[in-house]
């Protein structure tokens, strides 16, 4: 089965409203010209996403939330809903990205109902799973992204799922797997799919990689049979870079 690939920019904590709406401009023009080889899609700031969402209007970018709450409302300052994402626009939004875990403590099980209550409530997900370095050296990477996916796939339809493999230690850091390195694990994600849910999901289900994916690495990266696409961080912050990470996609 050939899986489009499928792109897109998380741009976490950066950019003012008139940098956000320019860059959504320039990414949906640039989307418009892959439409069919290439599935382009934007995490902007909570904050951003309704411009980002008007910026995108009528193009096939696609707009999507960083992180949703495990509630879909009532008295959780701070928090956003699925459902307030899908008021404001957005298709899908990103849930157990390391950041999530790691920075703000978030547990497997958080994650779990965090995917459940997104799906609920009309968003499709980019389910974010990795290991630490410590992780890695011992040898429990697929021991670790096996139990993030188990707790979190629980029952779950993938139809509107993708998933990420983001090894901790590549995020931000300038370091970047090698395309041997994500090709396995996605390998072994694929593999854990179809054992788990079947032949179908397991061929049709995208498996992006993120870690410091920049313009240089990203054909390297998109070469693996199971490499289904970039969740893309601080590259995706210039349309120059971001568009040549698609242009790598589009072949």
């Amino acid at each position: 089965m050939t899986r489009r690939p499928w792109i897109v920019g998380n741009w976490k904590m950066n950019l003012m409203r008139g940098e956000a709406i320019t860059l959504a401009r320039e990414v949906a023009a640039i989307a418009r010209d892959v439409e069919g080889r290439v599935d382009v899609g934007i995490a902007p700031p909570a904050i951003w996403l309704d411009p980002c969402v008007g910026a995108a209007d009528g193009t096939p970018l696609a707009v999507y939330g960083q992180n949703c709450s495990t509630a879909e409302k009532g008295a959780f300052t701070g928090d956003i809903s699925a459902s307030m994402y899908r008021d404001a626009g957005a298709v899908g939004t990103l849930v157990g990205h390391s950041e999530r875990r790691h920075v703000f403590g978030e547990t497997d099980e958080q994650t779990a109902t965090k995917v459940q209550r997104a799906l609920e409530l009309g968003l499709d997900v980019i389910l974010c799973v990795g290991e630490l370095l410590d992780e890695r050296r011992s040898g429990a990477t697929f021991e670790v992204v096996e139990r993030q996916l188990r707790v979190a796939l629980e029952g779950i339809d993938l139809s509107r799922i993708t998933i990420a493999y983001e090894p901790v230690w590549a995020i931000g850091t300038g370091e970047v797997a090698t395309p041997e390195q994500a090709q396995e694990v996605h390998s072994q994600i694929r593999a854990w799919v179809r054992e788990n849910y079947g032949d179908s999901d397991a061929d049709s289900i995208r498996i992006q990689y993120g870690g410091s994916a920049k313009p240089g690495n990203a054909a390297g990266l998109l070469a693996g049979p199971d490499v289904d696409g970039l969740l893309v961080g601080g590259a995706a912050l210039t349309a120059a870079d971001f568009g040549a990470i698609i242009s790598a996609a589009a072949g």
